[in-house]
Formats: C-alpha cells, structure tokens, sequence
C-alpha cells in the first residue's frame, strides 16, 4: 500500500505531521477523521523500504571528470566484489575497524569545522579532512559526500542518504548552515551538540550501568537460590522428619517461579503482546503525538528533553536571523532540527500567528513547556534586538541545561539506590532467613521432638 505524509489538526488546535500507510486518500480521511484529528494536507511519498546495506550514492553517477568516474567504478567493486573468511570476519568484529562511532563522526567534523573556519571551500576541506579519517567506511562516505559536492550538490544531501550513519538532527543542522550560508556556525554547534550528547551518555551511563549491574546479579542470584536452594531445605526438613515451614514469602515465590517456568508462553506472550500493542499505537497519528507528549511531561528526563529541542530550535533560528532572514522563514528552516511532533506542532502555529498579525511567541507560552523567563526574554526581544536578545536566551538555556542535568545526575542515583535496595531486601527475607534458619538449627528441635 501506499504511503502517505499528511498535516492534520487535533481537536485542541495543535498541528501534527506524520506518515500513514493506507489504500488510498479516502481512507486517510476516514482514519485521520477516526483519530478525531481534521485533515488539511494529504499527500502521497514513496513507500518506505526496508532498509538494506547501501552502496555509495555518488560514485554510480559521477560525471565530473573521467578520473573521478574510474575511482568511483573501482570502489564499488571492491564493495561488491570483498569476500571476507570467517576469521578477518571476526577479527574485524572484535577489532571494531568497521564500526563507525560516535567519535569518528566528532572528529571528522571537528576537522572539517576549522578548516572552513580558516575560510576553505567545501570541495578543499573535504578533499584535506577525508586523508586524516582512519575509519575506512566513514573515509568511504566521506569520499562519497566529496564527489556530490564537486558535482554540484549540497552535503546534507549526501548525508540524508546515509542516515543509518548520520544522527538525524545532526543532517538537518548542516543543512541549516547550507540554506543560511553559515555552514562554519553550523559545524560549531553539531561539534557542541556531539560533545554534549557523548557527556549525556557517559554520565547515564555511570549512574545507570553499575546499578543495572547490581540489579540484574541480585535477581540472578534471587532465582537461581530459589530454584536450587529452596527444595534442598524442604527435602532436609522431610528427611529429618521436621515439621517446621520456611517462611510463607518464600514459599510464595517459590510457588511463582515453578509456575512461571511450567508456563512460561503466557508471560512471553503477554509481554510480546504489549510491547508490540504500544508500538502500534505510537504509529497511529494520535499515538505518536500523545507519546510525543510523554517525551516532555515524563519523569525525570522530560523537562531536560525539552529544554533540549527548544534550545537547538533558538540557536538554529538565531543564526538564520542574523543572516538576514524574516522570523517566519527562520522558524520554518529552523524546524528541520526538530523531530518531535508536539514541537512542530508549536513552531507550525506560531508560524501561522505571523500570517495573521498574531505573536508567534503565544504557542510556546500556551503549551507551558517553556519558564517564564525565556517567553519573557522572548517577548522582550521582539519589542528591542531580537537575535541580540535571543543569544543572550541561548546563554541562559545552556545553563538551564547544565543545572537540570545536574539534578538528573543526583535524582537518578536516588531511584536506583531505592530500587535496588527494595530488591536486596527481598532478596535477604526469600532467601537469606531460611539460610539463617537452617544455620542456627532450630529445626532440630522439631525433628527430635524436643
């Protein structure tokens, strides 16, 4: 079936874009109508392909030169033609020469930035940064990425193609240096948002990982004691002729792990069932917005996620403002950045507030995401110096960024702490105090009818 990429509006007046796969338009209305949303555009795109392994995309059509075209046919030969044995395979994977990671991508635009910082072209840097990149399949693409510019095309271009590669919102910020002209300005904030996103990572990683560790050994050693352990002391107690009972919480889980693995299709089955039942309905128009919703109103890390896209939204606006850009095409640019859909929906309305004369501040203050303080800088810069004003809110968000992270970093050992222990603390009543009981040998008494 084909697919579809429509705008809707909900009953609340918000806008929402996203993809439908249906027969025909009719029944997108009829499905859209369903979802109690109106449709104002539907229109056809080409159908989604499962995704398979990709082939350079500039070398099968590059033309510039004959050269050029001789490099590209031997490098797509080489891809088609390499046989590895199992052994380079593995090495290969142990090695990770392959993988293209974060900091491969960090580095090269990290080069690329001070090279057009040093006011090179797009073709001179490229062709400079591309010698120093030791990840032979990100040297490939970038060699790629090369030939489409000195064919004429713009990076992102390239880059879109490669999106397995390239993070999405990364793709849209060069693009935004591309349409604006300020590709260096660009480059400089994707090194910023990599960094940031890699110390984001590292410090959730560092709270998280030793406690999951913990988590997942105590739940380990949890089964492992009852399944074992607990009927060896059931069988000590009968052979001994005592008439003593292990605890009733024991016993209890004891009861639920044998039923478990006797019946272990229906939990497998029900949890497969929801998991694939909420991954239904988040592709449903109304389910991606609400789950969109949920990415800024949920506990912990939703105040941080918007801060986030809000402030990626400023800085792309303010450096399309001052080159020289209107609000409501530095708004409609700008939104390229941002893939959450109650976003849009807020930058899609504040564009449609400046066609009519209306304030295109009003959504964000209505949808009470944003502090009081960055609508009021806002508003204040529309009646003074706005891309003044507004670099001055990026400062501000920046360090609202770092201060919630902060309290993230001292929450998120708080609730691992208390998960664990409630854990532990089972773990100590299920299986530690039988241990305890066989250890002091109260049961003797009984056995012996003492």
């Amino acid at each position: 079936m084909p697919t579809y990429m429509y705008k809707a509006m909900t009953k609340h007046g918000q806008i929402v874009k996203n993809r439908i796969t249906e027969a025909n338009k009719v029944n997108c209305i009829k499905r859209l109508k369903k979802n109690d949303l109106v449709p104002i555009s539907i229109v056809q795109t080409l159908r989604l392909e499962k995704k398979v392994k990709k082939g350079p995309r500039n070398f099968r059509r590059a033309n510039v030169n004959t050269e050029l075209k001789k490099i590209g046919q031997q490098r797509l030969k080489e891809n088609s033609l390499e046989r590895k044995t199992l052994r380079e395979k593995i090495f290969s994977k142990l090695m990770g020469s392959q993988k293209i990671t974060s900091r491969d991508i960090r580095i090269f635009t990290q080069n690329f930035y001070l090279l057009k910082k040093a006011n090179f072209n797009n073709v001179h840097a490229l062709s400079t940064v591309v010698e120093a990149i030791e990840n032979p399949k990100l040297k490939l693409i970038i060699e790629d990425v090369l030939y489409g510019v000195e064919s004429g095309e713009f990076m992102h271009t390239t880059l879109e193609y490669y999106s397995e590669t390239f993070p999405y919102i990364y793709v849209n910020m060069i693009k935004v240096g591309e349409l604006s002209g300020t590709l260096d300005l660009s480059l400089q904030q994707a090194v910023k948002y990599l960094d940031e996103s890699e110390a984001l990572r590292t410090k959730i990683k560092r709270i998280l990982l030793p406690n999951i560790i913990m988590f997942v050994g105590i739940m380990v050693m949890l089964f492992v004691c009852v399944i074992v352990g607990v009927p060896v002391i059931q069988n000590l107690f009968q052979e001994l002729g005592s008439t003593d009972q292990l605890p009733w919480i024991t016993l209890w889980f004891a009861g639920v792990v044998d039923t478990l693995m006797k019946y272990w299709y229906i939990p497998v089955t029900l949890i497969v069932g929801a998991i694939s039942g909420i991954l239904f309905y988040i592709n449903t128009p109304g389910g991606r917005f609400k789950f969109d919703t949920f990415k800024y109103t949920m506990p912990i890390f939703g105040h941080l996620i918007y801060l986030i896209d809000f402030s990626r939204l400023l800085k792309n606006m303010l450096l399309n403002l001052e080159s020289g850009i209107r609000i409501q095409d530095a708004l409609d640019v700008s939104k390229s950045v941002i893939k959450n859909n109650v976003m849009l929906s807020m930058i899609d309305m504040s564009i449609n507030n400046i066609f009519v004369g209306q304030s295109w501040i009003e959504p964000f203050e209505q949808a009470t995401f944003s502090n009081p303080m960055t609508i009021e800088m806002l508003k204040i810069g529309m009646q003074t110096d706005l891309p003044e004003m507004m670099a001055k809110l990026v400062e501000y968000m920046d360090i609202d960024i770092d201060n919630t992270l902060d309290k993230i970093t001292r929450v998120l050992p708080e609730v691992s702490y208390a998960i664990v222990g409630v854990v532990l603390i089972f773990f100590v009543v299920v299986v530690l105090v039988p241990c305890i009981q066989i250890y002091m040998g109260g049961f003797l008494f009984s056995a012996y009818n003492v």
